[in-house]
């Protein structure tokens, strides 16, 4: 929420990642919002380290129903299918935490480091293709660029080589253009419509990843478990990203 109202509340244009930048260094609402995300950061880094990347993940969706609650500050309402929507993310997370089992090792090398490279690359040439423009794509995108970050801190590790320092710049860029497009999507459409793709892509891309290339693992027995949990996490945040305007919700103009 915090974020949603010092992006709406930039005098400068947004539109490109310049001028985003050049406007946010001069709002200090915006800068507190971006110390509280390298704060974040730093946890949850630690986190990807040490747990199954679809774990770490998904203890930072819940940040989703936190959002879609406190953006009734700024009189976004919510139907009964964005409170079903709610209590499937929790239910679903419930089970993905209690069937988490080992993470996978740390991966360095040239390969993993070009990969991390080439998604930044696209994210960037997406971003100003002049082709994305509503909040629910916008906060897609950023979901993908979150997770791209959350990818690139496996690659991390000592000691330094150059693939090491290459995958290390990238975890900022990622995180620097996702930063962006989800400051564009809450600008253009409601907090929850931009924040249920951001968190859908942010958690099921790095699960995939990880169990199928990282070697994170699943408890005996709780694989079925860790699956509906997904898909209960996914499902709920597809409710929670439906635009329909309840009776007293304000409309976010778009721009």
């Amino acid at each position: 929420m915090v974020q949603a109202s010092a992006v709406r509340g930039l005098a400068a244009p947004t539109g490109t990642l310049g001028g985003f930048v050049a406007a946010g260094v001069r709002s200090p609402l915006l800068m507190l919002v971006v110390a509280m995300y390298l704060g974040g950061f730093v946890l949850h880094a630690v986190a990807i380290w040490f747990l199954p990347l679809y774990l770490a993940q998904a203890t930072i969706s819940l940040s989703l129903p936190v959002t879609v609650l406190v953006s009734r500050r700024l009189s976004e309402w919510l139907t009964p299918a964005h409170w079903l929507g709610v209590g499937a993310i929790v239910v679903g997370l419930a089970l993905v935490a209690a069937g988490a089992g080992a993470a996978g090792a740390a991966r360095s090398d040239a390969a993993f480091a070009a990969t991390a490279v080439g998604g930044v690359v696209m994210l960037v040439g997406l971003a100003r293709s002049g082709l994305v423009s509503r909040a629910a794509t916008l906060g897609l995108l950023s979901g993908l660029g979150y997770a791209g970050s959350a990818l690139a801190v496996r690659g991390v590790v000592l000691p330094l080589d150059p693939a090491v320092v290459v995958t290390a710049l990238t975890v900022p860029a990622f995180g620097l253009v996702a930063f962006w497009l989800y400051s564009l999507g809450l600008e253009r459409g409601h907090v929850r419509v931009s924040t249920a793709p951001l968190v859908t892509a942010q958690t099921g891309v790095p699960a995939l990843v990880g169990v199928v290339l990282l070697g994170d693992q699943v408890r005996p027995g709780w694989g079925t478990a860790v699956v509906v949990g997904l898909v209960l996490a996914v499902a709920g945040t597809i409710l929670l990203s439906g635009e329909q305007q309840t009776a007293g919700e304000r409309p976010v103009p778009s721009t």
